[in-house]
């Protein structure tokens, strides 16, 4: 039965290898934009770590501030 399962009436070692680099695609392109993620928040967090108190009170007041920081928790999906 387990045996059946792995040989796919001889097509098991191409189901079985495309499978698996499928998930290894997967989970490279998941690191791959993990670490862009990571890194930007990071030049984010410098970049607006040391604004003034003014300053940040005029970011807060600009459109694109109230545009995008409420929907990046929602999905609008």
């Amino acid at each position: 039965m387990i045996n059946e399962i792995f040989y796919m009436n001889g097509y098991g070692a191409y189901v079985w290898s495309s499978f698996i680099f499928t998930l290894s695609g997967f989970f490279i392109l998941y690191s791959v934009i993990k670490l862009q993620l990571v890194k930007e928040q990071k030049k984010f967090d410098e970049k607006f770590k040391n604004l003034s108190s003014e300053k940040v009170e005029l970011v807060k007041k600009q459109k694109t501030y109230r545009e995008l920081l409420p929907n990046t928790s929602i999905s609008k999906i």
